[in-house]
């Protein structure tokens, strides 16, 4: 596509092609056809998020730069007589930091509360009803003459609210909303955002080309004067909404205390010489706190030296003159005025020589508007008048700005805002803004959305997001490389946004730190408790005791407490402390009924407390974390003390944060993708290609919501195999059987694995925790192998059992060159080595480098 010399001859762009005027109305005679399979696409807010970016680069200074498409569009910026070549490259450079993929980012968290605002999400913990964001259709917008830049940024608006798209520009207005448009989807790489733009180079006059367009229309957004907006409307079908952004009227409005304040003045005559008054935010009028007509024509004496100055060094630029009937107004406005005065001494006017600029003081508060390029109006106006004053107004206006103490501040702008304002900024900063702020009252995605709600009974009763419910798309750029833990610690956050610290707990290596963003860890979190209602927590019902390690970890105490948080649960957040009696007591007292935290720990807590907790009876769910939980243990928990469903809280990690998450129909070792935060491939043990068909694998997560450190196809060490059968629970997330670490394995004389020791005993009918401690005394290593007494009678068998099962085990403790001792050991749950930090059993304990 050729973003960068349109054929005059095939002005309009329509969904990717350029077309000619025969071909449009082609077009257009087909839309009401075309409608029905495109208004079914789902909107590609990824794709725009990427093309914006790209975009972006290329209009930037950094390595991407497209030097040819920005002096096209600095040269079509220009085309407008009212633009010099500063103000075009201004013109670009903001619209370049409003296609900021943050930018955008920041407009649709703003506006419509998330990322992914079109996903139906229950909207209350114990209720059945979802909401989601839903797009109004086909939208046209009929863009302004006055400010090219406008028509191409409310396109983008529409595509964030999931829109297809139509803007309309005039015959003659230079193609600048084309080329950015094009250079837009040139630089989508999935190709899916072209069915949702098009651009109509029509005029006005030929309006009758256009009403099969408008007939059709689901939306219409109006730029322009009354009239221009009333003349659009019309055409508008009945139940199609028209979303009007009429001109409006801004001021600014001095404190007493700030009137000989020269910065102030300063910045309001800034102000007033800044593109010539002609955007909506401009002061037109400039309200001073003053008691009588001779301070008001003090002021306005003192205002215009200060107009002079600033003036001098912001020359209008040569387009920006008014033209002659804008000449007209400014001397009609300046003739009645000085008549005014001369009749009833009310009004004085100070002009410039030259006519560069003019101030009108008239000792009248009603708001009036300006004839513009540099023309203010400075009135009185009191605070107690501010409401009564400027009702009348109240359709039109739009900012104010403010100078005042700070001791004033919130009683004016309180007033200002009641009489109808709907933005107040600081003197000097009406023209500015921030990412997501409202637009002239309102939210622009919001009047280019509808508000939906799904309610479908008890279908849905332990589904939170219609995510779960939809297959993932696969979110990898070609020839992205799999990254190992080297690669990860390597990761440089952004300081900007690295709000949250965290560390693993270190059980399998050096803790490492990682960095999320707040936004991240919410979205995460988030996510995780979706997986947590999957399991079966309901968060109407529940009574929650949050057992969690406290501390430095991710996964520990702080995320469940927002997960519990994102459910809108009861928690008890007493974490894993020492002192189980007080744990016990609590949960009978408070009538505890889940509990969440490490399957050692709780273990733990349902040995030593078992008399309390066996007559309480009253634990009906265990949702464990960060290891697997034995048989035998859920078995004893079920039979002595009650408990009824014992599942998996969360599979996650330190580093990719959660991952998986079980449903009510997961066995103990299978869990469902977390698709609404990761992407999950199972990739070949020796190869970077996928696994067949029910064999294993190392799990690879991609984190879709991990923007301050971007994860893509990280290795987490992890293997595992994909469930092929669709899950009876009906969702579309994929699931996985976890096998065990990659990597768990110790090195004596030779290398063994801590896995084939658990499945040996565990074939041989074992059924409790394992740990193997190792130790040297000088010239044997040592292998202690820790089991509950409870679970076992015979140690010295199960000693021959692993010496049987495993024939390098047999050979480093029997063999003719051994290195090693084995013996095997009954202890109690107590006697365990757990890591401080997290609470896990730690399934190796290597003694012999304790450094």
């Amino acid at each position: 596509m050729n973003a960068i010399l349109p054929d005059p001859r095939t002005p309009h762009l329509w969904q990717g092609q350029w077309l000619d005027d025969a071909a449009l109305d082609a077009r257009l005679a087909t839309l009401a056809g075309d409608l029905h399979h495109d208004l079914s696409r789902t909107a590609p807010l990824a794709a725009l998020l990427q093309a914006a970016g790209a975009l972006c680069s290329r209009l930037g200074d950094g390595p991407g730069h497209d030097a040819a498409l920005v002096a096209a569009l600095l040269q079509t910026l220009q085309q407008d007589p009212a633009t010099d070549a500063q103000q075009a490259r201004e013109a670009l450079a903001a619209v370049r930091d409003n296609l900021a993929p943050e930018a955008l980012r920041q407009k649709l968290r703003r506006e419509l509360g998330s990322l992914r605002p079109h996903v139906p999400r229950r909207i209350d913990a114990g209720d059945g009803a979802f909401e989601a964001w839903a797009p109004l259709g086909l939208l046209v917008h009929v863009a302004p003459g006055n400010v090219a830049t406008v028509a191409p940024l409310s396109v983008v608006e529409g595509l964030l609210a999931g829109n297809l798209n139509v803007l309309k520009t005039s015959g003659q207005a230079p193609p600048f909303a084309q080329q950015l448009l094009a250079a837009l989807l040139d630089c989508d790489a999935s190709g899916t955002l072209a069915p949702f733009i098009s651009v109509v180079a029509v005029p006005s006059r030929q309006i009758e080309r256009l009403k099969p367009l408008f007939a059709l229309a689901d939306g219409i957004a109006a730029w322009g004067g009354e009239a221009a907006v009333a003349s659009i409307a019309a055409l508008a079908p009945s139940g199609c909404r028209v979303v009007d952004w009429g001109h409006k009227i801004s001021f600014a409005y001095l404190a007493a205390q700030c009137l000989a304040d020269e910065a102030v003045l300063e910045a309001a005559a800034s102000e007033v010489c800044l593109l010539e008054q002609q955007a909506c935010s401009s002061p037109q009028c400039l309200y001073v706190e003053v008691p009588d007509r001779a301070e008001l024509f003090a002021f306005a004496e003192r205002f215009a030296q200060v107009l002079a100055r600033v003036a001098a060094r912001m020359p209008s630029a040569a387009g920006a003159q008014p033209q002659q009937q804008e000449w007209a107004d400014i001397t009609t406005a300046h003739l009645l005025a000085e008549l005014e005065g001369a009749w009833a001494g009310t009004t004085r006017v100070i002009s410039a020589p030259g006519r560069a600029w003019r101030v009108f003081a008239e000792d009248h508060p009603a708001l009036r508007a300006s004839p513009l390029f540099r023309s203010i109006w400075i009135k009185p106006l009191q605070p107690a008048q501010i409401v009564d004053t400027l009702r009348p107004m109240r359709r039109w206006l739009q900012t104010a700005g403010l100078a005042a103490p700070i001791e004033r501040i919130a009683a004016l702008s309180t007033r200002l805002i009641a009489a109808g304002v709907t933005r107040v900024t600081r003197v000097g900063e009406q023209l500015g803004g921030y990412a997501g702020e409202p637009h002239d009252g309102v939210y622009a995605l919001q009047r280019y959305s509808r508000r939906v709600g799904i309610e479908l009974g008890p279908a849905l009763r332990d589904v939170s997001s219609f995510e779960e419910l939809t297959p993932p798309a696969n979110p990898l750029r070609p020839g992205t490389p799999v990254m190992d833990k080297a690669a990860f610690v390597a990761l440089q956050p952004d300081p900007a946004q690295a709000h949250l610290l965290v560390r693993s707990g270190g059980s399998s290596g050096a803790p490492k730190f990682s960095a999320y963003s707040w936004e991240d860890y919410h979205a995460q979190m988030r996510a995780a408790a979706d997986g947590l209602r999957a399991a079966g927590l309901e968060p109407d019902r529940d009574r929650c005791m949050n057992l969690f390690m406290a501390g430095h970890l991710y996964g520990g105490f702080i995320s469940f407490w927002s997960i519990l948080e994102n459910l809108g649960a009861v928690q008890l957040p007493m974490a894993g402390i020492e002192d189980l009696g007080e744990v016990a007591r609590t949960i009978v007292a408070r009538k505890v009924d889940t509990l969440l935290g490490m399957p050692f720990y709780l273990g733990r807590l349902f040995e030593e407390q078992a008399p309390l907790l066996r007559d309480y009876r009253g634990v009906r769910k265990l949702f464990f974390g960060g290891e697997h939980m034995d048989p035998a243990m859920r078995e004893r928990l079920t039979r002595e003390f009650g408990v009824e469903l014992i599942r998996a809280a969360s599979y996650g990690s330190n580093d990719a944060g959660p991952l998986g998450y079980q449903c009510r129909h997961c066995d103990e070792t299978t869990y469902h993708v977390l698709t609404q935060s990761q992407y999950l491939e199972i990739l070949q043990l020796d190869a970077d290609r996928p696994v067949a068909a029910g064999q294993p694998g190392r799990l690879v997560f991609t984190s879709l919501r991990r923007a301050v450190a971007p994860v893509e196809r990280y290795e987490i060490g992890d293997m595992g195999r994909w469930i092929e059968a669709p899950c009876a629970c009906g969702r579309a997330a994929p699931r996985f059987e976890l096998l065990g670490r990659c990597g768990d394995v110790f090195r004596v004389g030779d290398y063994l694995s801590y896995n084939r020791f658990v499945q040996t005993l565990a074939e041989a009918g074992y059924s409790g925790p394992l740990q193997i401690e190792l130790s040297h005394d000088g010239r044997l290593h040592r292998i202690c192998v820790r089991v509950l007494a409870a679970a076992t009678t015979d140690v010295s068998a199960l000693r021959t059992l692993l010496l049987a099962g495993d024939p390098i085990l047999r050979e480093e403790v029997e063999g003719a060159l051994a290195s090693s001792t084995l013996t095997v050991v009954g202890a109690a749950l107590g006697e365990f080595v757990a890591a401080p930090v997290t609470g896990k059993l730690k399934s190796i304990v290597d003694l012999r480098n304790p450094a």
